[in-house]
């Protein structure tokens, strides 16, 4: 019987389904992009039909927090939360709300998110309010890499809930201080007390920085949408650099002898943007086409995991958290169903499936979405459509008028699973960082 698992959530911020070598990418002019994310699917097991539970932000954060549907909660109809709710006491995860970390410390584990919060701003929200012991990293959705700035100008890098000063690159800041943090827990682990990191980067999101970029903050300040830079040589190096701190990430696991019981998931929140590679799939971040949500989603734990295995199991992220928790023992939460389901089993027989819809719905041009079997519902604007995903992964061939018994019962399907969530408030916000006026769309 496997002990309970060291476990680190890793989460990349807008990386594309088809960024990494393990997923298809090609190599960049310095050669491979993700060598050591590729060692962890070689290792262990990569899931090609898995998603993201929105293809923006803050709204896939809320539901790994939770376990449950973004739409149940306010701050999970942004799309997403931006700078301008700073103060606000609405628009955040509220500190009653059972997570994922909450449930695990209750459990034993030893808490702590490195990275990204984007789920609201102290005093009236905050990762130390929610379930985490410790907090080192931003609380906006964006920042730049060497002034850590956020796009209101707000210097952004906290402790907790105080602000720090450091110099450095933030994605080697995050990577030091998660190295720094496993080497801080390891004998406590070996001694039976496990922990959870939440190591959430924001590479590779704009601006479009490498490590030798400093001279371009200057230029960013006033726009951090980055829209006049940028190219797909700096976007695959800052997928690099993030690939680099996880490589030394899991050398120190090994060092520590943590690795054999060490579960480790990588994915992103969303579908790539402007840069990414989402070949074969269709749009990106925003988007309910599978561009915007399919992501890649990896599991190694070499105590439990088979080594070299894929699963085409159907997943979203709150799915990951639901397994995790019950993997690390914490107790489902009380008066709160959970919308997840666990994975558990699947990881450690990845021949193993079971059937699961999932659905998707955006403010934005009032898109919905439901995938269920090869089967996918979609609605862009006022257009609906039918794909078999099995023989058209890049949605082009609509099966709607040929279909229409199975198109009539999905749409329905997502009617009925729409009744069941809250309905998006007027006042949500749509939260564009740029348009076909900034560069022209597919």
């Amino acid at each position: 019987m496997t002990s309970r698992p060291n476990i680190i959530y890793i989460v990349a911020d807008d990386l594309g389904y088809a960024d990494l070598g393990c997923y298809g990418g090609r190599s960049a002019d310095f050669g491979l992009v993700s060598p050591n994310i590729d060692a962890l699917a070689q290792g262990g097991l990569r899931f090609t039909e898995g998603y993201a539970n929105s293809p923006v932000c803050s709204p896939t954060r809320f539901a790994l927090m939770t376990m449950r549907y973004q739409y149940r909660l306010r701050g999970g109809m942004e799309e997403p939360i931006n700078s301008r709710s700073k103060g606000s006491t609405t628009l955040g995860l509220p500190p009653e709300m059972p997570t994922l970390p909450s449930l695990l410390r209750d459990a034993g584990y030893a808490t702590a998110l490195i990275g990204k919060w984007h789920l609201g701003y102290p005093p009236s929200f905050g990762p130390l309010r929610s379930g985490y012991d410790e907090f080192y990293g931003i609380m906006a959705g964006g920042v730049d890499y060497f002034t850590h700035c956020s796009g209101r100008g707000d210097h952004d890098l906290y402790v907790g809930e105080s602000e720090h000063h450091e110099t450095g690159y933030l994605t080697d800041l995050l990577s030091a201080r998660a190295v720094g943090h496993v080497q801080a827990r390891a004998a406590e682990a070996r001694a039976g007390k496990p922990f959870f990191l939440s190591l959430h980067y924001t590479a590779p999101h704009w601006p479009w920085e490498t490590r030798d970029d400093a001279h371009v903050a200057a230029e960013t300040a006033a726009n951090l949408f980055h829209l006049d830079g940028g190219n797909i040589h700096t976007y695959r190096r800052m997928i690099h650099h993030m690939d680099e701190g996880i490589g030394q990430l899991v050398a120190t696991l090994r060092a520590e002898g943590l690795l054999e019981n060490t579960l480790i998931v990588f994915t992103s929140d969303n579908g790539g943007e402007r840069f990414s590679d989402n070949w074969p799939l269709v749009g990106g971040k925003m988007d309910l086409t599978e561009g915007g949500i399919r992501v890649p989603w990896i599991a190694h734990w070499p105590a439990a995991i088979p080594a070299g295995t894929t699963s085409a199991q159907h997943c979203m992220t709150m799915d990951w958290s639901a397994t995790m928790l019950e993997l690390g023992g914490g107790a489902p939460p009380e008066g709160h169903t959970l919308d997840g389901v666990s994975l558990a089993a699947v990881l450690r027989d990845p021949s193993q499936g079971f059937e699961r819809p999932l659905y998707w719905r955006m403010n934005h041009r009032g898109q919905r979405a439901l995938r269920r079997g090869p089967w996918k519902y979609l609605k862009v604007d006022e257009h609906e459509y039918l794909f078999d995903l099995r023989a058209d992964e890049r949605e082009r061939a609509n099966l709607a008028t040929r279909e229409p018994a199975r198109f009539q019962a999905l749409r329905e399907d997502w009617l009925a699973w729409n009744e069941s969530v809250p309905a998006i408030p007027d006042d949500a916000a749509v939260s564009l960082g740029y348009s076909y006026r900034d560069m022209p769309q597919r």
